[in-house]
């Protein structure tokens, strides 16, 4: 089961990355307003590519219901340390369907620029980590009841971690809603200081408050991850390390090249990665896990 577990968050991982493709591709709206049907029936007859990518993210993320509501039950009936985590676990997988239903259901998908769509998914994106927080203790804690590290900074780290996140899913809307050409040097300076007059749309505004949260999170992050690694020799704080460079470098691309569709999937793939790393590292995770 805990092969399962770490499986399942890797399962985890691809719908994130669907859901986001979702957006890419302004395949919000393919069932139109209808929840959990789509275009008002079970499957769509003769459907758009639009409503494909919708209705097969629709179906990929039902399945995680199912695989969650397993994993929940096993850790039940054997009455495993990981119980509490599986139960938190199945709980966000239920927030984050309702809050894909209210997306669709307000119509807050395709080209809707709306405050409130920027809220959503926000708080969206937050319960995708508490949700993914949950999925990495269950397999970490399986066979074993292990300690949360206590380390002040880890927790500055976290909550470092999701202000970050939650404003690059900000970001990310106004890029896919309003994209730019690349631009570097002075042009790419011009382009931000022209962004941020007040004729333009808040998420074109908002653009700037991202890589500068970013850029403050990153440094403390390599800070507290290095200062651990060389304090107890964490594997976990290691691979952060890496992680956490590789994002930099990711972060600044999509600067420079004002998001590509596959820049943007790879930055967000590494978030999630750097975030399990940090999980792992928080809830003190052996080196080895038991099979």
């Amino acid at each position: 089961m805990q092969r399962f577990a770490w499986a399942f968050v890797g399962y985890l991982i691809f719908v994130i990355l669907f859901g986001a493709w979702v957006r890419i591709s302004g395949s919000g709206a393919g069932c139109g307003n209808h929840w959990p049907t789509c275009q008002g029936v079970v499957i769509p007859p003769d459907p758009s590519l639009k409503t494909i990518i919708e209705f097969t993210h629709r179906l990929t993320s039902g399945l995680s219901g199912i695989f969650g509501l397993a994993i929940l039950v096993y850790t039940w009936r054997k009455k495993s340390p990981a119980l509490s985590w599986a139960a938190g676990m199945f709980f966000f997988l239920l927030v984050e369907g309702f809050i894909g239903a209210v997306l669709v259901k307000k119509e807050l998908v395709e080209n809707d620029a709306s405050l409130s769509r920027a809220i959503v998914i926000s708080l969206h994106l937050v319960n995708t980590m508490l949700l993914m927080l949950c999925a990495v203790a269950v397999p970490l804690r399986l066979n074993r009841v292990t300690p949360r590290f206590n380390n002040i900074w880890i927790y500055a780290a976290m909550a470092a971690l999701v202000l970050t996140n939650a404003s690059g899913a900000v970001t990310a809307l106004g890029d896919t809603l309003f994209p730019t050409t690349p631009a570097s040097g002075p042009e790419l300076l011009a382009k931000i200081r022209a962004d941020l007059s007040p004729t333009h749309h808040f998420l074109v505004r908002l653009r700037f408050l991202h890589p500068v949260i970013a850029a403050v999170s990153a440094t403390a992050l390599l800070a507290i991850l290095t200062t651990i690694q060389r304090r107890t020799g964490n594997t976990w704080a290691l691979a952060g390390l890496g992680l956490v460079t590789l994002q930099v470098l990711l972060g600044l691309a999509n600067i420079w090249l004002s998001a590509p569709a596959p820049f943007q999937l790879a930055h967000l793939l590494t978030a999630q990665l750097v975030w399990i790393t940090v999980s792992a590292l928080w809830l003190e995770a052996p080196s080895r896990s038991d099979s």
